[in-house]
């Protein structure tokens, strides 16, 4: 059974750094292209970032640039969301997901984690 469990989550100061695991099981991780995305209350799901197997990167989200970094453990068979300066407006469930074809097209994800929250507040 494919499966994608996110942890790291937690209640973070304004300002502050964490990183979320993403790891993988049933299934190799590094043949797939792989994204974060995340969902604050009463808001749609929207893209962070997202990586083919050939390390072409897709950002999403302007308000991530140059604070967040995705990156794979192909050994663990892991992936990783680091997310340094957060803000209020970084609060929701955070989820990492894969994609079919080697794609970051949105349209093409084919596996989600449950999620994992993240809480940036003073």
């Amino acid at each position: 059974q494919r499966q994608l469990v996110e942890s790291g989550g937690g209640l973070v100061q304004p300002g502050g750094s964490l990183r979320l695991s993403c790891a993988a099981s049933g299934f190799p991780l590094r043949i797939y292209a792989i994204g974060w995305f995340r969902q604050a209350s009463g808001k749609e799901r929207e893209g962070i970032l997202c990586t083919t197997v050939n390390d072409d990167f897709r950002n999403y989200s302007d308000s991530v640039r140059g604070r967040f970094s995705l990156s794979r453990d192909d050994a663990k068979n892991a992936m990783y969301l680091r997310m340094n300066s957060l803000k209020p407006e970084d609060t929701g469930v955070y989820y990492c997901a894969t994609f079919l074809y080697n794609s970051c097209s949105r349209q093409e994800i084919d596996l989600w984690g449950q999620g994992t929250q993240v809480t940036v507040s003073s």
